[in-house]
C-alpha cells in the first residue's frame, strides 16, 4: 500500500465522514467482536425492557460525545503521537457506539434525537482542549473516562442480573474506559482544575437526564 500525505481537502472529507458515521452510522469499528455475541437474550418485562433501553440510549449518546471529544482533540492536538493516541481511542470508542446501537435496537427502542447537539458541543470542547495544549487535552480524556466509568457502575447496578447481553457490553466498555484513562494519564495528562471537573459532572447530569427521555 502506498502512503501519501493528506491534503486539507482530504482531511475535511474524512472528518465529515466521521461525523456522519457517528451520528447516523454505521461507525468504523475495530476488529473486536461484540461482547454480547452468543449470549442468551433473556426475556425482560415491559418496565425492565424500557428502562434498560433508555440506559443504553444514555450510553450511546455518551459514546457520541466521546467521538466528538476525541475527534475535536485529534484535530487540534499539537504532537503527532498525541493525535495518534486520540484517533486510536476514538476507533475503540466506535466499538462501544456500535454495540450500544445494536442493543438499543434489540430492545425495540431508538437512539436520542439530540445526538447532533451533544456531538457539536463535545467537538467544540475537544477542539478547545487541544488548542490549550496536549497535557490539558489528555487531562480531559482522563477526567471524561473516569466520569464515564462512574456512570457505567451506576447502570450496571440497575441492569437485571439475568440480562447477560447488556451487562457484557457495559462491563467491556468499563474496562476500555479505564484503559483509555490510564493511557492518557501515562502520556502526560494533567489534573483538571476542580471547577472544570465539577462543570463536566454537571453537564453530564444534564445529558443523562435529558437523553433518558428524548
Amino acid at each position: 500500500m502506498i502512503n501519501r500525505d493528506l491534503t486539507p481537502a482530504d482531511q475535511l472529507l474524512i472528518g465529515v465522514d466521521q461525523v456522519l458515521r457517528t451520528l447516523f452510522g454505521p461507525p468504523q469499528v475495530t476488529e473486536r467482536p461484540n461482547p454480547a455475541t452468543g449470549l442468551a437474550d433473556t426475556e425482560l418485562d415491559e418496565q425492565q425492557r424500557r428502562h434498560v433501553a433508555r440506559l443504553m440510549r444514555i450510553n450511546h449518546t455518551g459514546e457520541v460525545c466521546a467521538q466528538g471529544l476525541y475527534q475535536g482533540q485529534a484535530l487540534t492536538a499539537k504532537l503527532p503521537e498525541t493525535r495518534h493516541k486520540m484517533e486510536r481511542s476514538a476507533q475503540e470508542e466506535n466499538d462501544h457506539l456500535a454495540w450500544c446501537a445494536q442493543r438499543i435496537e434489540e430492545l425495540g427502542d431508538r437512539k436520542s434525537l439530540l445526538n447532533p447537539l451533544w456531538y457539536a458541543g463535545s467537538f467544540t470542547i475537544g477542539a478547545t482542549a487541544g488548542l490549550a495544549g496536549d497535557k490539558w487535552s489528555l487531562g480531559f480524556v482522563v477526567e471524561t473516562e473516569r466520569q464515564v466509568e462512574d456512570h457505567l457502575d451506576e447502570h450496571l447496578a440497575q441492569v437485571p442480573a439475568e440480562d447477560l447481553k447488556t451487562r457484557a457490553i457495559l462491563e467491556r466498555m468499563k474496562a476500555d474506559e479505564i484503559h483509555h484513562a490510564d493511557l492518557a494519564q501515562a502520556a502526560g495528562g494533567a489534573d483538571l482544575p476542580t471547577p472544570i471537573r465539577l462543570a463536566m459532572r454537571l453537564m453530564s447530569k444534564v445529558m443523562t437526564r435529558t437523553v433518558y427521555w428524548v
